[in-house]
């Protein structure tokens, strides 16, 4: 008898430990964005924001990921050829196949990224990863700002768009 209660109370425990970190894990994610309303917050993705909203990957990027978006900025965007936003945004298989090549699936911090030598993209094509001194080069955009937490993934920020083969 002494036995069953002590099982049950190790069990009780276990259940009330496992419910209250995952609460705690809730409630701390609450106060994050997710990866789209974290661009949108920040101002300087908007040609970004745009290209995911017309390539119908809000709700995919709003989800539960993990994902890790290597994200241009506005100025990134602002180095193609002209036109070239625009002819995007109306060949939309094009435009997702770009889009997904700034995806990793899981969350991949920037500790983990400076040992890797690529990494493998929701498109299905590999980006390089290459590490010089300080500097960090993803195929053959720089990395400019790192882990930006958000409540499904994390953010790393490129100078330039990055292009699938």
């Amino acid at each position: 008898m002494y036995k069953l209660r002590f099982t049950f109370s190790v069990v009780a425990v276990l259940v009330i430990s496992v419910l209250a970190f995952s609460a705690t894990d809730y409630m701390s994610r609450m106060g994050k964005k997710n990866i789209v309303e974290t661009a949108v917050a920040a101002g300087k993705f908007n040609t970004l924001v745009t290209a995911v909203k017309a390539a119908d990957l809000v709700e995919t990027l709003s989800g539960p990921g993990p994902f890790t978006v290597f994200a241009p900025t506005d100025d990134a965007f602002a180095k193609l050829p002209e036109g070239t936003v625009e002819s995007l945004l109306q060949n939309i298989p094009k435009l997702k196949a770009i889009l997904t090549y700034h995806v990793v699936a899981g969350k991949v911090m920037a500790s983990d990224v400076v040992n890797l030598q690529s990494a493998p993209t929701v498109n299905g094509q590999k980006i390089a990863i290459k590490v010089n001194g300080g500097t960090v080069m993803v195929d053959n955009a720089k990395v400019v700002m790192t882990d930006i937490e958000c409540a499904n993934g994390v953010i790393h920020v490129i100078d330039s768009v990055i292009l699938p083969k």
